[in-house]
């Protein structure tokens, strides 16, 4: 099947370029290092949406801004008090519309009169002066209305119309009062109420005293017959009726809601004229059982939950067709809030509503939506997720991804110049030359060999200037990745790193490190240690939502120095180091295989700290502590471990820990020893 594609002018909105997996990704690190929680950090991709340098993908918060921004259009736009003053208008109409039609007989029965003599004219005559009768009766009649638009419409259900167009002007009127009346009770009654005769009315009477009698019995206790009422009455209640008797109930507190709502958003002397002209529509049976079903379903649910006022501001007038119309639109964008409010809290979108998201915000919003649908199973044909069940988690190409990501986020806040093989303008230090060199292959680093590149270029075409130089000239200068450094990460992991925000930018530097030494220094050897009461290996897959130890209170270097003493013994002709973040002092040590803990620390617990120390320094390992804390009493500490060790301590705050970690590490690699 051909693809289609649909082309429109450009006008500076659109957006040309989707989000690919990698931007997604991207978009999903932070909150996965922050928190070590995929389906959350997807739950905050949905909301916030994701920005990139050449694609943006609008979330959640973009949609409920757009809804926002289209509520205000409406408020802005329309003056309720106006349905008031249409209604007047129209009232008005109407009885110029008689009076002028009364007129208008009145002349061309006298000029046909005047064209008449004999018995004709004279029968004539007499049924002129009876019209004239009827004209004036109706005349005085008008005069004395009454000034409320309410009372004219009681006083005129029962006026003999003698203009057809006056009375056909009425008769709508009064059909579109009872509509939205009626339509108050199910939206779908309103088209069955176009001129309604007596014997429909009383139909329409008899439904709602057996709707009142349901809910009368509910309240009594009783089980009311809703099936029963349905198979009499369904037909009324649209193509979609309600399923159930809440559900009818909640539909009837939405319905009697819009209405509410309108009344409520008018001043109130506009209010109540239009509450006594709905009324003065209806026959005294029905309005009521319409009381008696407000005041019923008030006890039932309390449909004021669907109402309250609008802070209407605009000028624009509405006829009160149009300003229920603008009250269930409304509605509708209080229903489509609270669905994306509950979609950004649980992360799913399956109990929005797109129908309604494109009906109120058009074609582009319901596009946004389906984009959004589209995250996890993007990234999941990318090979960056993979299910478990109902669970997601990262794959390992997605932790390298993350680490990279960390990496080039942290030495582009690097000074110029700092030491180091990493990407910026002016490129550091890193990388270890040869003595040889190699013809420039595509994909290589552009280290050129000056001298072998000319000397090239003169042995192709001969001596003589200019020297032309071209792409089979090159030569690069051939580097070797050579065992340097053997180095453990360890990370504190206690209660104290989340509580006091160090634990994100710990796992920062541990992303960026095993980034950094598998892409530049593949023979290097790196691990990760975390520690708490215990001291455990982390593996590089686990690192991206890997967290803190929110539940164990202790803080256990000797375990953790013991384990990275173990780990670096192989590796004598290596320049090894541990690099230790931590934010607090040894609070627990090993007696056999069991953690003790206390604090403030003990005696014990420090003696077997720096015994263990003193056994990484008689093995040559060095020590550096990055400390994210300046309490007595890891000062203290840490003051004696370099003592023994004579590696460094260096203070850092968490926004900076990287560049310190990283600098360090590269600058210590280059002190290799050689056997």
């Amino acid at each position: 099947m051909a693809r289609l594609y649909r082309y429109s002018q450009w006008d500076g909105s659109q957006q040309p370029f989707e989000a690919d997996a990698d931007a997604l990704l991207d978009a999903l690190a932070e909150d996965v290092i922050d928190h070590g929680d995929i389906r959350r950090a997807l739950r905050d991709l949905i909301r916030r949406g994701a920005n990139g340098d050449d694609a943006r993908l609008p979330g959640l918060d973009d949609l409920l801004e757009r809804l926002r921004s289209r509520r205000n259009q409406t408020l802005d736009r329309y003056d309720p008090d106006s349905v008031m003053r249409d209604l007047k208008e129209r009232l008005d109409d109407v009885l110029r519309t008689e009076r002028a039609g009364m007129d208008r007989r009145l002349s061309e029965i006298e000029d046909n009169l005047a064209n008449m003599s004999g018995e004709e004219a004279e029968q004539a005559g007499r049924l002129r002066d009876l019209f004239k009768q009827r004209a004036d009766r109706n005349r005085e009649r008008l005069d004395q209305l009454p000034e409320s638009t309410a009372g004219a419409l009681r006083e005129l259900q029962d006026f003999d119309f003698i203009d057809p167009e006056a009375q056909r002007k009425f008769q709508e009127l009064m059909d579109e009062l009872r509509k939205e009346m009626l339509g108050s009770v199910a939206s779908e009654m309103r088209q069955q109420i176009e001129n309604m005769d007596p014997q429909q009315m009383a139909l329409m009477r008899e439904m709602l005293r057996d709707l009142n009698q349901m809910i009368r019995d509910k309240l009594d206790g009783l089980e009311p017959d809703f099936d029963g009422f349905m198979d009499k009455w369904g037909a009324m209640f649209g193509d979609d009726p309600p399923r159930s008797f809440d559900e009818l109930m909640e539909m009837l507190a939405r319905q009697m809601g819009q209405m509410q709502s309108l009344l409520d958003s008018m001043s109130p002397e506009q209010r109540r004229e239009l509450f006594e002209a709905m009324n003065a529509a209806m026959d005294p049976e029905t309005a009521d059982e319409l009381a008696e079903l407000a005041a019923n379903l008030g006890q039932m649910l309390p449909f004021n939950e669907f109402a309250g006022q609008r802070l209407f501001q605009g000028e624009e007038n509405m006829t009160l067709e149009e300003a229920m119309n603008v009250m269930g639109e409304l509605q509708s964008m209080d229903d489509l809030e609270a669905q994306i409010r509950q979609a950004m809290r649980r992360g799913d979108l399956d109990e929005l509503d797109a129908g309604m998201l494109e009906a109120l915000l058009g074609e582009e919003a319901r596009q946004d939506l389906d984009r959004l649908a589209e995250i996890a199973k993007r990234l999941e044909e990318a090979g960056y997720l993979r299910r478990d069940g109902d669970r997601l988690e990262l794959t390992p190409a997605a932790a390298r991804k993350i680490g990279q990501k960390v990496l080039r986020d942290l030495f582009g806040d690097l000074r110029k110049g700092r030491a180091g093989d990493h990407e910026l303008a002016v490129r550091g230090t890193g990388g270890e030359h040869t003595d040889e060199t190699k013809p420039y292959e595509f994909g290589d680093p552009f280290e050129i060999h000056l001298h072998r590149t000319v000397m090239n270029a003169i042995e192709r075409q001969g001596v003589g200037t200019p020297v032309k130089v071209g792409i089979q000239d090159f030569e690069v200068k051939r580097t070797e990745h050579v065992v340097q450094a053997a180095t453990v990460l360890l990370i504190d992991q206690s209660k104290s790193m989340g509580m006091f925000g160090s634990w994100s930018a710990a796992k920062r530097v541990a992303l960026a490190l095993e980034a950094l030494i598998r892409g530049k220094f593949p023979r290097d050897r790196f691990w990760m240690v975390g520690f708490s009461d215990y001291a455990v290996p982390i593996k590089t897959d686990d690192l991206p939502t890997l967290t803190w130890n929110m539940w164990v209170s202790g803080t256990n270097m000797q375990h953790a120095f013991a384990m990275s003493r173990k780990l670096l013994a192989p590796y004598k002709n290596c320049s090894r180091q541990i690099l230790m973040i931590t934010d607090g002092e040894p609070t627990a040590h090993l007696e056999g295989t069991r953690s003790y803990f206390n604090y403030p620390p003990t005696y014990r617990t420090i003696h077997e700290t720096l015994r263990e120390v003193r056994r990484c320094t008689a093995e040559g390992i060095t020590i550096n502590t990055f400390m994210l804390e300046t309490s007595y009493y890891l000062l203290d500490f840490i003051d004696r471990v370099t003592r023994i060790n004579n590696g460094r301590a260096l203070y850092t705050s968490p926004g900076k820990l990287g560049q310190y970690v990283l600098v360090d590490y590269l600058n210590n690699r280059k002190r290799r020893i050689v056997s």
